[in-house]
């Protein structure tokens, strides 16, 4: 995607429920199939009522297409939009943490405020400022000013085989007491995992944080499936 193609629409052309709108698709359908309407009004906490009406208007401005009974999907143009908003957002949550001492579990709503606002001057000072960051706190790759994004990572803490090392490379999760717990103990992006050989329990994965002699700990199922890994190299 070219430089001069991103970089075309200014944000404020779009209204703040569109950004929203193309941000939530976005996130929805990483892995190519049509964002539903259900799971769009669920990722905005709104109507599906109010879903069917919105996606039928952004269809006709050419940013996403309506495909009948399965969903929305963004057009090219679409796509461009939601990279930006996503640029903006975690550019946003990176300065927060790294340059005013933010924690991570407190960077997301103030991030879903500011994105809409910040003109895009702004947003690339602070990336200047950063160091131009691919990742943000929460391990999410950061889309480039060029429009390009890391492809999506699809491994998690849940299907990692039992006996084996990983390193947290993201987790996913909006929630801040979620987040304020798994940073308490010690679960964030760059920390290496042992998965157990025994997993007598149903419901959690057991993990030892660190080496054969780090802290042991149960993780919940719905939030180990919100821990993306890679396998620990080292």
């Amino acid at each position: 995607m070219a430089l001069s193609s991103f970089e075309a629409m200014p944000h404020r052309e779009l209204s703040r429920s569109v950004e929203d709108y193309l941000k939530a698709i976005f996130r929805l359908s990483t892995d190519g199939e049509p964002a539903s309407t259900t799971a769009i009004a669920e990722a905005l906490d709104i109507q599906p009522a109010s879903v069917t009406g919105m996606v039928k208007r952004l269809a006709e401005t050419g940013l996403l297409r309506h495909v009948p009974y399965r969903g929305a999907r963004l057009t090219d143009a679409g796509e461009q939009a939601a990279l930006k908003v996503l640029r903006r957002h975690r550019i946003i949550e990176t300065y927060l943490c790294q340059m005013l001492e933010y924690a991570w579990d407190d960077v997301h709503a103030e991030a879903e405020r500011l994105e809409h606002a910040a003109s895009d001057e702004l947003v690339e000072r602070m990336a200047t400022a950063l160091g131009s960051p691919s990742h943000d706190p929460h391990g999410s790759p950061i889309p480039t000013r060029a429009g390009e994004l890391e492809a999506p990572r699809l491994a998690t803490l849940a299907d990692a085989e039992h006996g084996t090392r990983v390193r947290i490379s993201e987790v996913r999760d909006k929630e801040a007491d979620e987040l304020r717990s798994m940073a308490a103990h010690g679960l964030v992006p760059g920390v290496a995992l042992l998965v157990d050989s025994d997993q007598d329990l149903e419901g959690v994965v057991a993990v030892t944080v660190g080496n054969d002699e780090g802290v042991s700990l149960t993780v919940q199922d719905h939030l180990a499936r919100r821990i993306f890994v890679v396998p620990d190299e080292v």
